[in-house]
């Protein structure tokens, strides 16, 4: 089928996911490159690199009130990630694991919370798991025996929660306990044979946009599941999806590919009907995280 997208932009990444929309930038990362990219507003214009790690970066969160600091899913944990690139660690949970591990991708929640994702470098089967970060700075493992967790997606009040397992094709939802943080009882939502379900967000009428990897397609569900739309792209590895109102970005990437095309590892966009809202910043409490005291506000 002829691609509806083609890209404007001319970078490539390698890995390009974890693109976010803060309310005014469009921030993104090339994973396994540990780079942490801005998307100018003039959509022809290159990215630009704002922080390069020395490990993958699997993608980021503003923290409310500290312009220029990010809360990170890289290496083997979370991090704050200083406007001067340096990093405080919070916690590597996945550092001593019996298999080598990644964090992959991550998001905040409306209630300021961060929520990441990790894997083992070669997919193992069941070795990933969910970490959330309370607004204390803790860490606490939330789930495991994922394979590859994609997303976490909130709806906009926070109410539900979409988490992908790539690897099997399937995405659940659960609902989200404002107070606590606990995770309910998950439902399927959505199991997809072809191709895998990579990066998602969800628009203001709770219906869930999927970048579907490897099958050159985002596709937007209802909150019942049913396909409503899809977009076709001309690059076979879509993985990251962002709405800035209404426009849909949408990264790409070229890993793993023996013969890439002129287009894969693009960003793309695209005008659609029904806008998003800016991806939450994480609140941390200060008080109780001396490295974020004594900054600039």
């Amino acid at each position: 089928m002829t691609a509806d997208l083609r890209p404007d932009r001319p970078d490539r990444l390698e890995l390009g996911e974890g693109i976010r929309w803060t309310g005014t930038d469009v921030v993104l990362v090339d994973i396994l490159a540990g780079r942490l990219l801005s998307a100018p507003h003039d959509p022809t214009a290159p990215l630009r690199t704002m922080a390069q790690l020395p490990v993958p970066l699997g993608a980021v969160a503003p923290v409310a009130g500290r312009y220029g600091t990010w809360i990170a899913a890289a290496g083997t944990g979370i991090c704050l990630l200083r406007p001067d690139s340096t990093v405080d660690w919070l916690a590597r949970p996945e550092e001593n694991a019996g298999t080598r591990m990644r964090m992959n991708d991550a998001v905040a929640d409306p209630f300021g919370r961060f929520w990441a994702g990790s894997m083992a470098y070669d997919a193992e089967e069941g070795a990933g798991s969910l970490y959330r970060v309370d607004r204390d700075g803790t860490v606490v493992r939330v789930l495991e025996g994922i394979t590859v967790p994609n997303g976490p997606a909130f709806t906009p009040d926070g109410s539900l929660m979409y988490l992908a397992d790539s690897a099997r094709g399937v995405i659940r939802r659960y609902p989200v306990d404002p107070v606590t943080a606990d995770l309910g009882t998950p439902e399927e939502f959505l199991t997809i044979r072809e191709g895998s379900p990579d990066g998602m967000v969800v628009d203001v009428e709770g219906a869930v946009w999927i970048a579907v990897w490897g099958t050159g397609t985002v596709r937007r569900h209802l909150p019942d599941g049913t396909l409503d739309r899809t977009l076709w792209l001309s690059a076979r590895q879509p993985a990251g999806v962002c709405l800035v109102q209404d426009v849909l970005h949408i990264t790409t990437a070229h890993v793993g590919l023996a013969d890439p095309g002129d287009d894969d590892g693009a960003l793309f966009t695209a005008r659609v009907a029904v806008p998003g809202t800016p991806t939450p910043a994480c609140r941390l409490d200060t008080a109780r995280l001396p490295s974020l005291t004594g900054g600039p506000a």
